[in-house]
């Protein structure tokens, strides 16, 4: 059985297949009609659609649809043959208002398909930059009330500002600093801002520098460091609420005494 190698060149020009978007029982029809592969120079898209179904050969019987569309390149081929001896004519059968209808559909899918990546992308929600700050809050000599000092800093509540684990430092002759962490979002909270508000408890607070600022890792990752200074992640059990400050450090807190837990993400 031939296949009209003309209307098929023509039919794959905008088209992977036969019929469809998948390999079909349409395509198998026409592979096994042709007794070769069609000539590249000839007829590229035929060549290569050839190609593509060829790949698929081991799996012919088990590919979906019927051979409905495929059989209007070879039975139009015999009606051809037939004319050609009996002088007969057939009645002449318009394909291109049904292939213009397909290309209208195709075209139609593909601008809602477009459509809904575009809302779905501009819908995601946004990354936030954060933060992980160390605070060094130093006191004006060795009898200031360092309670008293840390609950006038952690006073300060911002959109965006999480405060969390604190230690004392000595410092030399008797004084201790407040070393504090806390987790800021970049584009709410200002780190010189926030230093103003801490100087402004005047009667504890003589400075503040920040001591290490660092972006946050993934979530539910923590680093650890040793007073030897070599940093561990540590990987919180996944029965800790890592939503909450408190579950966070509480965890934190039953950690081996030589460990000082470091928020680094929220």
């Amino acid at each position: 059985m031939s296949v009209d190698l003309e209307k098929l060149e023509a039919h794959l020009l905008k088209r992977t297949y036969v019929e469809g978007y998948t390999p079909s029982q349409a395509d198998v029809h026409v592979f096994t009609s042709l007794t070769s592969a069609p000539d590249a120079s000839s007829h590229p898209n035929t060549a290569r659609w050839y190609k593509h179904i060829q790949s698929y050969e081991p799996e012919h019987k088990d590919l979906a649809g019927s051979s409905k569309a495929g059989e209007s390149f070879t039975a139009g081929s015999a009606a051809a043959g037939k004319e050609d001896a009996t002088g007969e004519e057939d009645e002449e059968i318009d394909l291109f208002g049904e292939d213009e209808e397909e290309d209208a559909e195709a075209e139609r899918v593909k601008a809602e398909r477009v459509a809904a990546y575009n809302a779905k992308k501009a819908n995601k929600p946004k990354t936030i930059a954060k933060s992980v700050v160390t605070l060094d809050v130093k006191p004006w000599d060795d009898e200031t009330d360092m309670k008293a000092l840390e609950e006038s800093v952690r006073s300060i509540e911002q959109d965006g500002l999480v405060w969390g684990a604190s230690k004392l430092v000595p410092i030399g002759y008797g004084i201790k600093k407040l070393q504090i962490t806390l987790v800021v979002e970049d584009e709410k909270v200002s780190l010189d801002d926030l230093q103003e508000k801490c100087a402004e408890f005047e009667d504890y607070i003589q400075s503040t520098d920040i001591a290490a600022m660092q972006k946050a890792l993934p979530s539910s990752q923590f680093r650890c460091d040793v007073f030897c200074r070599v940093p561990w992640l540590i990987y919180i059990p996944s029965t800790i609420d890592t939503r909450s400050m408190s579950g966070i450090f509480g965890y934190c807190n039953a950690l081996p005494a030589l460990l000082t837990a470091e928020l680094v993400c929220q």
